[in-house]
């Protein structure tokens, strides 16, 4: 017998285990196991009924993501589990899901197959393949409108969110929540109950009371695609399931599943399931750095400090909060401190009016945050945080203090965006206990955390920083300490490059417009806005930016900064800002920067002219992706999937897009590299190609062969 899938009894009752861990995928092996278990408890007269239950810390988290991947890159179409579920929903006894952790996916395909379903009362069940750009296969699009309503599945399926358990209680997807922890004895308790009623058990399939009538369904149907059409425009698979939920409405069971399927593979061809796939993929290799393995001691932080009770101090003191981590709050002024203080306040009470918390659970997390003026109690912290502005002499002289009010084994970290860690670090007793954990705004919101490896960072250090950033609920990414790190410094040359494109004769409406429809979540001047030009001014001073006087530097920006137009915060920066529109956040076009722009350029000689929206969108993503080769030769990241990774997540760039290299292997790195090499003959030498770009275009090879093949650049 297999050891993923075990049968033990408890009476009359066989209990079926999957055993597959981290999250119990229902991959080839516990397919193959599964069903030749089934039909032995079939054919075992003593036993009157089955549950299924997993091990672990969850049942049935998902299918296997590597077979979707495969199928991806070739003809769509995945395993076929329609002869292991109908052998589920035809069982000649009752089976009975025993549910706990999440049931998502394939996990959830198979529960429905069940004839019951039982869950603890912290279970959370869904299909969220929509977020992977694909519709469920196993036959989930047919079976969970049966059992919740057509409108109901269309909601769960669009949005790919979880349900909790109550709600599926409610909603019919399951038939009882355990009040307990012991699911077993109740699944077993629940199955002896069905059977001493004696009714018919259901299968799934044969439902048919809450499909609706056409009449019913014809506005669900038409909305929902609408649905699909605003929020997920560029993703095939959120349309393809609403034809595959109508399918389940109007079609006999069988006829729907061959459909599904039809669908399903349409939706596993296309580029953005690609794309989707390699970002889920690239996420889970994040956490894997050669020289940090599962024996590498990591600290638990329990106790942390934040010195800088700003934007950025009162957002990481959330996040941490709101993982169960107890807070020091350090800032220099009671009224600084004060308030920082009340934007956590206000953001926590913004939570509980839109229904995300309770007011017990804000007063909770508040109650864990300690705001203080000073350093007491620094000595019991595990880690510190350093989240004060990007000046590097601030910075230094803060770490020297925390040198001297830390315990020995303390973690001193800085959430410097682009300054030297070294250098940082070189002020300290304990350099290889100094790390960047460069959060990205709104730190309690934003699911990227950059860790920055300085040259002395231990791997004990590394593996703690990733360990934090997976009780915060975020992606750590491991990066080089060069400047600028990954994400900052690929941000550089993309942001310099659309202010080239307005000297010349866009405008940054133009600009933001084209990128923004071409798919990033903001447009580069909004960005640009939000985070402050006085923000970006000092960090061109803090790192040198166009010290070379040959160097062609943006002229506008500067003059901006002088004016004191420093984005949002000021009410003008690119953009006017109103608190009548949009609550102060919606760029509005401002002819005055208009008429700056112009006479900049003509003063300094720049000839003007009409910029089509493709030569936007070129120059400023093969901005990106140039610097991206760069980094990566340069040994600033592991992995081409990395960067990706970085840039879907704390940069808004378009996850159905894959990131930045993902993009540029599909367009092409010779088409890219070709183009690439024309703007260095027009625009000058900041357009020189990335060497490792120009190897690889010659070569014929991609940044995802790079990755698979182990890069032959230094790594981190």
């Amino acid at each position: 017998m297999s050891d993923v899938v075990t049968v033990g009894s408890d009476g009359d009752v066989a209990v079926v285990r999957i055993d597959n861990p981290p999250v119990n995928a229902l991959d080839r092996g516990v397919r193959e196991a599964l069903a030749p278990a089934l039909a032995r408890v079939a054919a075992d007269d003593a036993v009157r009924a089955v549950v299924l239950v997993c091990a672990g810390r969850t049942f049935v988290a998902g299918a296997d993501i590597g077979e979707l991947e495969r199928a991806a890159w070739s003809d769509g179409i995945g395993p076929d589990m329609h002869p292991l579920l109908a052998q589920v929903e035809d069982f000649p006894k009752p089976i009975v899901a025993a549910i706990h952790g999440t049931a998502l996916g394939g996990g959830l395909e198979l529960a429905m197959a069940c004839h019951y379903r039982v869950a603890v009362e912290s279970a959370r069940l869904g299909l969220p393949e929509v977020t992977l750009g694909i519709i469920p296969g196993a036959e989930g699009t047919q079976r969970l409108p049966r059992l919740v309503g057509v409108e109901k599945a269309l909601d769960m399926g669009l949005t790919g969110r979880p349900i909790a358990a109550p709600d599926a209680l409610a909603s019919g997807l399951i038939d009882h929540m355990v009040a307990g922890d012991d699911l077993l004895t109740a699944a077993t308790a629940f199955a002896r109950e069905q059977l001493a009623r004696g009714a018919h058990h259901p299968r799934t399939r044969d439902r048919a009371d809450k499909l609706g009538t056409p009449e019913q369904n014809a506005p669900l149907f038409a909305a929902a695609r609408e649905t699909a059409r605003r929020t997920k425009p560029h993703i095939p698979a959120a349309a393809l399931f609403v034809d595959a939920v109508e399918a389940a409405a109007t079609l006999p069971f069988e006829s729907g599943i061959r459909r599904e399927r039809e669908l399903s593979a349409e939706s596993v061809r296309s580029e953005p399931c690609k794309a989707l796939l390699h970002l889920f993929l690239a996420e889970r290799a994040a956490t894997k750095i050669p020289d940090v393995t599962r024996e590498t001691p990591a600290m638990t932080v329990n106790r942390v400090a934040i010195v800088g009770a700003g934007t950025m101090g009162g957002g990481i003191a959330m996040a941490c909060a709101n993982a169960g981590i107890s807070v020091l709050l350090r800032d220099a002024t009671s009224a600084a401190l004060e308030k920082g203080m009340e934007s956590v306040r206000r953001n926590y009470a913004a939570s509980v009016k839109r229904g995300r918390m309770t007011d017990a659970v804000m007063a909770e997390r508040l109650a864990r945050i300690q705001p203080q003026v000073g350093t007491d109690g620094f000595g019991d912290a595990d880690l510190v945080i350093e989240a004060v502005f990007e000046s590097m002499e601030l910075k230094r002289t803060i770490f020297a203090e925390l040198d001297r009010v830390t315990k020995p084994d303390c973690v001193l970290a800085t959430n410097t965006s682009t300054l030297d860690i070294d250098a940082i670090a070189a002020v300290t007793s304990r350099p290889e206990r100094v790390v960047g954990l460069h959060f990205f705004s709104p730190a309690n919101v934003m699911r990227l955390l950059e860790i920055v490896r300085g040259a002395a960072t231990s791997p004990e250090v590394v593996a703690s920083a990733l360990g934090l950033a997976k009780r915060l609920g975020k992606i750590g990414v491991v990066v080089r300490n060069l400047p600028g790190f990954v994400g900052n410094r690929m941000m550089f040359p993309y942001m310099y490059e659309t202010q080239f494109l307005v000297e010349e004769g866009a405008t940054p409406e133009q600009v933001d417009r084209v990128l923004t429809r071409w798919g990033m979540a903001m447009g580069m001047f909004a960005v640009d806005d939000m985070a402050g030009l006085d923000v970006a001014w000092r960090v061109r001073q803090e790192l040198g930016h166009f010290s070379d006087p040959s160097q062609r530097r943006p002229l506008v920006a500067d003059q901006l900064y002088a004016m004191g137009r420093y984005g949002q915060k000021t009410g003008s920066g690119w953009f006017r800002y109103s608190p009548d529109v949009g609550g102060g956040r919606t760029p509005i076009p401002d002819p005055e920067v208009l008429d700056l722009i112009a006479r900049t350029a003509t003063g300094a000689g720049i000839a003007r002219r009409d910029i089509s929206d493709d030569e936007i969108v070129e120059r400023a993503i093969y901005a990106l992706i140039n610097e991206g080769a760069r980094v990566l030769e340069d040994g600033g990241a592991l992995r081409a999937s990395d960067i990706d990774v970085v840039y879907a997540n704390g940069y808004g760039f378009p996850g159905w897009r894959g990131g930045p290299m993902f993009y540029a292997d599909r367009v092409g790195l010779r088409r890219i590299h070709d183009r690439i090499a024309t703007f260095h003959r027009e625009l000058g030498p900041r357009w020189e190609p990335a060497p490792l770009l120009a190897r690889l275009a010659r070569e014929g090879r991609t940044f995802r062969e790079l990755d698979a093949l182990g890069s032959d650049t230094a790594g981190v």
